[in-house]
């Protein structure tokens, strides 16, 4: 089966060469997703961003499209060519039975249009919460916003991380999904724990990261580390979270860091904090409790840091400020706190496992049978 990822931020996870451009948890997952079904056999190919790089040029098996750069092209004009026109002619190149998405957009739209046109099939994950719900939508133009609706209502398969998705999907887009769990890197040799708080997120507001300037305000004994990179349209707040930042002798802001670099990190880290507003399921939780690192978040999803003991699921800033310390003493608690997440990892996230649902899910699409 050939199977190709519509992801143009992917290259920077897939090859380390490229690693000082920007990810995020979604190009992690589909660059292990991919790396997975080369080891069962599939064709795997992936349309990305233009860096530079050669047309067609594989990566551990995975064989890359270029379709454009980031920047090209002329206001309004662009969104025809080269985005629409250069998607189209990687999609084409890579001539794949199945075509995977992720992240809502109107990227979903257009290969949408691409599979009905010649006879394809579109595979579809949700990235974030927010792609379930009309009115919380991460995408700006009403235009865009139509064409990922065309194309969530003419994808072939709907995957989501949570069964909170599933529900959100069904009851606003009357759309029926499976839940498909994520995949993690394997865990970084052992380190000394010598930070005891990390935050790790792309720097957006809603990823709150002005809470955890005052998260080390409020605990200036301990040692915190901030990572994070900027975002399109967020120069400002990037700044002014930088700035701040450089005040605090307790916080150590590295800006952005190469996701092949990052697994030390959590390897490093005593505790993992999220501040964020909303998520969908953080791959920096996996990558936290792999390492047996646990999770002290106001974002808990479907319950699972609450229900097994992974950390805290703090309800206000006092809260979560009272926990942080608690676990960043060290002792019992934490022991057993960070035994229950690398438990909880070695359970439920063994690759086989988790790849069930993206394996019947793919057989069933192309070939109308499941395993």
């Amino acid at each position: 089966m050939k199977v190709c990822f519509v992801g143009m931020d992917n290259l920077p996870v897939l090859a380390e060469e490229f690693n000082m451009h920007g990810i995020g948890g979604e190009q992690v997952q589909q660059t292990l997703l991919a790396g997975a079904l080369v080891r069962r056999g599939f064709e795997v190919s992936m349309v990305v961003f233009d860096y530079g790089q050669a047309d067609r040029r594989s990566w551990s098996g995975v064989v890359t499209h270029r379709a454009f750069r980031q920047a090209a092209g002329l206001p309004v004009l662009r969104f025809v060519y080269p985005r629409w026109i250069k998607t189209w002619r990687a999609l084409r190149r890579a001539d794949a039975d199945a075509y995977y998405l992720s992240c809502a957009g109107m990227q979903l739209g257009l290969v949408a249009l691409f599979c009905r046109l010649y006879g394809r099939k579109l595979v579809f994950r949700v990235a974030h919460d927010s792609d379930c719900e009309p009115d919380a939508l991460l995408i700006k133009y009403r235009r865009d916003r139509k064409l990922y609706e065309y194309g969530l209502r003419r994808a072939h398969l709907v995957l989501v991380q949570t069964q909170r998705q599933r529900d959100a999907m069904l009851q606003n887009y009357r759309r029926h999904s499976t839940v498909a769990r994520m995949l993690v890197q394997a865990a970084a040799e052992p380190v000394e724990r010598e930070v005891d708080v990390l935050w790790v997120n792309n720097l957006r507001q809603f990823k709150r990261p002005d809470l955890l300037l005052e998260l080390a305000r409020r605990l200036p004994r301990l040692r915190f580390c901030m990572i994070g990179g900027e975002q399109p349209g967020a120069a400002e707040l990037y700044a002014g979270i930088a700035a701040q930042a450089a005040q605090l002798p307790n916080l150590s802001f590295s800006g952005r860091v190469p996701y092949h670099r990052m697994a030390g990190r959590y390897a490093a880290a005593r505790v993992f904090v999220n501040t964020s507003d909303s998520e969908g399921f953080p791959n920096s939780y996996l990558q936290a409790w792999i390492h047996g690192t646990p999770t002290v978040a106001f974002f808990d999803p479907d319950g699972v840091i609450a229900r097994e003991g992974l950390g805290h699921a703090a309800t206000t800033l006092d809260d979560m400020a009272a926990q942080v310390a608690a676990l960043a003493a060290g002792g019992a608690d934490w022991q057993a706190r960070s035994a229950r997440c690398r438990a909880y990892m070695e359970r439920h996230y063994a690759e086989q496992d988790v790849l069930g649902p993206y394996l019947d899910g793919l057989e069933e699409v192309c070939h109308g049978t499941s395993n």
